[in-house]
């Protein structure tokens, strides 16, 4: 079956990207397709369920198809949704959400919202990594992305959705090489008057960054809470913007180089009624539990794309505070997590906020605002 041609209709697009269609017994996974799309494909990857292919020409295409702006777009595995226009991508991710959420927890997709625009949706990263691989056939490193259908390295000049300065910083690393394969080198463009160690997270897109802390601080805002505790705190992005909304707060950072800058952050803004505490989320937050009152008390959770370890959600299972903000960059570990914490009936889920932080992309930010059930 590998190698076999065919024409499908694409029928729906999956979380991740890949359009679907039927082959017989078969469900078909095509990449940079739209719904509703009749295209020719080749059978690339056959399982026992399922098969992949790679599309080969777009024989009848969607109204909500566009050119991609990048020339390396197909090749390099960065983005997923260049060939979609911009408000359709908004629509798709929506979709993607509200079935993720409805599958997972059987939650209505009316506590979705739509997904909130980004001003920019090229040209907005302002963090990237590109890798060096020596390519044997051309005798030369191939400095870029890695590759949209296997590991290797596709050669890049420019990437459109990076900042302009990062632009300017992939000419400078293609002018001065790495000296052999295999090398990753980190390009980022610090923000304004926040200090940020350079392996410690902060938000990669400026431009939709002031509606994401504004969509959060609504949240805890609405809560009136007294206290504010922001589980995986990094530099103290959200501790510091909330920090006038209760009596106290703290952050809890694993990365001791984050809370040393939390710190700094927090006093270069006079924010001085909270700390913060390093090590593990799980630890710390029991310990913080029994000092503050939870019951008036606002968490933010913003953890890795991987969520919030079991150990936390059981914690906040047992001590119940008042809300859980949860902000996540993974709809479907985010989707998990509010599941755990309201299938006993102990939280209700009031609504979730999309952010295209990734246009372009299959990804996307969220922001799901949980309030403790009273009866």
């Amino acid at each position: 079956m590998v190698g076999e041609k065919h024409e499908v209709v694409i029928t729906d697009l999956a979380f991740g990207g890949e359009g679907v269609a039927r082959l017989g017994d078969f469900v078909l996974f095509v990449p940079f397709v739209l719904h509703g799309e009749r295209v020719a494909v080749e059978i690339t990857d056959v399982k026992q369920r399922f098969a992949r292919a790679r599309l080969l020409e777009v024989l009848e295409s969607s109204p909500d198809r566009t050119t991609p702006l990048c020339r390396y777009f197909g090749e390099c595995g960065g983005c997923q949704y260049q060939h979609i226009e911009y408000e359709a991508q908004l629509r798709l991710k929506r979709k993607q959400i509200a079935d993720l959420f409805e599958r997972v927890g059987g939650f209505p997709e009316t506590v979705i919202d739509p997904v909130v625009p980004c001003p920019a949706p090229y040209g907005y990263r302002n963090r990237i990594m590109i890798r060096s691989q020596w390519d044997k056939f051309k005798q030369a490193l191939n400095i870029g992305f890695i590759r949209a259908d296997n590991r290797l390295v596709v050669d890049i000049e420019e990437c459109k959705i990076a900042e302009p300065e990062l632009n300017r910083q992939i000419r400078r690393v293609r002018t001065h090489p790495p000296p052999k394969g295999g090398l990753k080198v980190v390009l980022r463009l610090a923000p304004d008057d926040w200090e940020v160690p350079n392996d410690s997270f902060f938000q990669n897109n400026f431009h939709l960054l002031p509606k994401l802390v504004e969509t959060v601080r609504e949240c805890v805002s609405s809560s009136h809470p007294r206290h504010l505790v922001d589980v995986y705190c990094g530099v103290g992005l959200f501790s510091v913007a909330l920090a006038d909304l209760v009596e106290s707060f703290v952050g809890i950072e694993f990365d001791q180089r984050a809370v040393l800058a939390a710190r700094r952050n927090a006093a270069a803004r006079g924010t001085s009624n909270g700390e913060f505490l390093v090590g593990p989320a799980e630890e710390l937050l029991s310990s913080v539990s029994a000092r503050f009152q939870f019951e008036r008390s606002s968490i933010v959770l913003d953890p890795p794309r991987k969520g919030c370890r079991p150990e936390v959600l059981e914690l906040l299972e047992r001590t119940r505070p008042a809300q859980i903000v949860y902000v996540s960059c993974d709809p479907a570990t985010l989707a998990r997590d509010v599941r755990q914490l309201c299938v006993n009936g102990n939280y209700r889920l009031r609504r979730v906020v999309p952010l295209d932080m990734f246009p372009q992309t299959q990804h996307v930010e969220c922001v799901a605002d949980l309030r403790l059930s009273r009866s």
